[in-house]
């Protein structure tokens, strides 16, 4: 399915919020208020469990992903995390359901609606904001997130998915194929003029690169395919991993240049790229050709957010903020292009 072909309804708070009351008695919570910590993608709640352990609930995103999608996420979690990677572990209900769906009562359409265990820690960082770490802490981290990717792409290359499981692909067509998984950007109203000439351009060569890419065993795989700082969380010095809500299958190469993505206009880029790749390299080894393919994996990218964000003008983020990121991530594609 693709993830932005139907509009996100309901749109407001209340609803969302009243979704997350009546998902509660699923999970045998009779007292407490759901706690509203984010209404992007998908509404994020902090509840409490019958057992007072505090969990996230989800509800998701309107058509966001098929119910065997969801099902499939929340299954590579639990693998993963019995594997040793610090996820969330999905929360069945008291029927030993992995979501339920619920609706208001009204003719809306009912939304899927799950609970993960809750994890503390601290995020790596915000998007826009410069980070805070001194360069030695800066390595540490990032070392230590290239350690951490290359563990999940390890033990999922010996990991047999269960019948079913069924995600979407970050791969030709997810990027560039009729329906691209957060839609086309040759529709953005934010490029113009040459800007526009210079990332039609960029799309050329990129197409041609992907195109002629290796895809194989060995450098393709389920990905989470959205490590950016916001989560990836630091507690007691070890990484932990959430949002799983875009994983599906593609180039292992997309999640280091994810990873690598908001930091470029950090001073201490150069420092956070090597302690990436260095941290990788300690698990899972990397040819000349997956490093000399970085600069194009971060503009699938940029090519990706900016369908994203044309897709969600006006809806989830205003036209400042859609401006605003639109133009960076032409000047990523603008820089391919280059070869910068």
């Amino acid at each position: 399915m693709n993830a932005v072909s139907v509009p996100s309804e309901p749109e407001d708070a209340a609803t969302v919020t009243e979704l997350a009351r009546r998902a509660l008695q699923h999970w045998g919570i009779r007292d407490g208020e759901p706690e509203l910590l984010k209404f992007r993608e998908n509404a994020v709640f902090r509840v409490r469990l019958p057992d007072g352990q505090p969990a996230a609930m989800r509800v998701h995103r309107l058509g966001y992903h098929s119910d065997a999608a969801l099902r499939s996420e929340l299954q590579w979690m639990s693998f993963l995390q019995s594997a040793g990677v610090a996820t969330p572990s999905p929360v069945a209900t008291q029927t030993g359901d992995l979501f339920v769906p619920v609706d208001t009562g009204t003719s809306a359409p009912p939304r899927q609606v799950d609970c993960l265990s809750w994890l503390e820690g601290r995020a790596v960082g915000a998007r826009g904001v410069p980070l805070d770490y001194t360069p030695e802490q800066a390595r540490q981290v990032f070392t230590a997130i290239g350690r951490t990717i290359a563990h999940m792409h390890n033990v999922t290359a010996a990991w047999t998915p269960p019948a079913g499981f069924t995600r979407h692909a970050w791969d030709f067509d997810g990027f560039f194929g009729p329906a691209p998984t957060w839609g086309r950007f040759e529709t953005s109203p934010f490029l113009e003029g040459s800007r526009r000439e210079l990332v039609f351009r960029a799309r050329d060569k990129a197409v041609k690169a992907l195109s002629e890419h290796e895809r194989s065993a060995r450098n393709f795989g389920i990905i989470h395919a959205d490590l950016v700082r916001e989560n990836v969380l630091v507690h007691d010095g070890a990484i932990r991993i959430i949002d799983f809500d875009d994983c599906g299958y593609g180039w292992h190469m997309y999640d280091l240049a994810v990873a690598r993505y908001q930091n470029r206009d950090e001073a201490i880029y150069p420092l956070i790229e090597a302690a990436l790749l260095d941290g990788y390299r300690q698990l899972r080894g990397l040819t000349a050709q997956d490093i000399a393919a970085l600069p194009l994996f971060s503009a699938l990218r940029a090519f990706a957010f900016l369908g994203w964000v044309q897709s969600r003008v006006e809806g989830d983020i205003t036209r400042d903020v859609g401006l605003r990121m639109s133009n960076i991530a032409a000047d990523v594609v603008i820089a391919y292009l280059r070869g910068e």
